[in-house]
């Protein structure tokens, strides 16, 4: 293995790492995929292979694909919601570094919402989708990855797209109005009032928390805005009567979303997916294990005081 044959290797590494991530919901479970990618290329002499980056593709969604179905196995017997790990700025640019689409294009495509919705896809289902929509490969590409004749692969990308556009409608929302909205959630949160949180929540709002068993967090979806105010006010009474909470700004896949803190432990992040009038759904990350990566960005951000609002 040569200086060009590792060069070749980690011009392509973010290619690899947003498709593991997009396959897996983890990032730690995708860099560990993509660092399997790179033990197999390296008993390869490069001068054989044709295209190394459909190569790599191949031997990372193969390796995705037997991944996920470890991961199905695992998750069915996870204690609550599972949600996908979030993912911060720093990652945010690596895998920017291989697409051209803009910053809000990559922001929809990784968000938590959408990684919620492929998780209710067939192994087989989510990567052909993602191989399509987000990469652009053609059927003959996808074929030959996923091991199906071309006709098998259209049904895969089309029955996907159905099942994702049935289950997640899209909205198109500035990331100012998306930094509105979370300004005035951060604000109704910091201040525990349940009269402005009511008239932030759409009618069908759900919430999503995720403790892994690990921490205290909802067992199942809350669904609508009288029940998800209840629980979100309730939630911030009990946690300003016993801590003092601090409330940071950051991005999380992307999109604007608040962390807490209490006594300068990651207490939990929560995102918010919005119609641009109101809040649709919540995403609470609570389990430890999957906070360490927004932990070791919190520094770079600003605290929010109870009025303040997302900039």
């Amino acid at each position: 293995m040569n200086d060009t044959s590792t060069a070749l290797f980690e011009k392509h590494r973010p290619h690899l790492l947003g498709l593991a991530y997009r396959m897996l919901g983890e990032m730690s479970g995708a860099e560990d995929i993509v660092q399997e990618a790179w033990l197999r290329w390296r008993r390869e002499d490069p001068e054989t292979i044709r295209d190394p980056r459909a190569w790599l593709s191949a031997v990372t969604v193969r390796l995705a694909l037997d991944g996920l179905r470890s991961a199905r196995a695992r998750r069915e017997k996870y204690v609550g919601p599972w949600l996908p790990e979030p993912l911060m700025p720093d990652d945010m640019r690596v895998l920017a570094a291989d697409t051209p689409a803009a910053h809000a294009e990559l922001a929809s495509d990784l968000s938590l919402a959408l990684l919620h919705v492929l998780e209710r896809l067939s192994p087989e289902e989510r990567a052909a989708l993602i191989l399509h929509d987000a990469f652009d490969c053609d059927y003959a590409e996808i074929a030959e990855m996923l091991n199906k004749n071309e006709a098998a692969c259209r049904k895969l990308v089309s029955r996907a797209r159905e099942r994702v556009k049935a289950d997640r409608p899209r909205y198109t929302i500035s990331k100012e109005q998306h930094l509105e909205m979370i300004g005035r959630f951060a604000q109704a949160v910091a201040s525990g009032n349940a009269s402005h949180m009511a008239q932030l929540f759409a009618k069908d709002i759900v919430f999503y928390s995720d403790g892994g068993g690990k921490v205290q967090a909802a067992l199942n979806p809350v669904f609508g805005a009288d029940r998800v105010t209840r629980l979100v006010e309730g939630l911030t009474r009990k946690l300003h009567e016993r801590y003092q909470p601090e409330f940071f700004a950051i991005e999380i896949n992307g999109q604007p979303s608040l962390v807490i803190m209490i006594d300068g432990e990651i207490y939990s992040s929560m995102t918010v997916e919005t119609d641009g009038n109101q809040i649709t759904g919540i995403y609470v990350m609570r389990n430890p294990e999957k906070l360490t990566r927004v932990g070791r960005m919190l520094t770079n951000h600003a605290s929010l005081s109870g009025d303040a609002t997302l900039s």
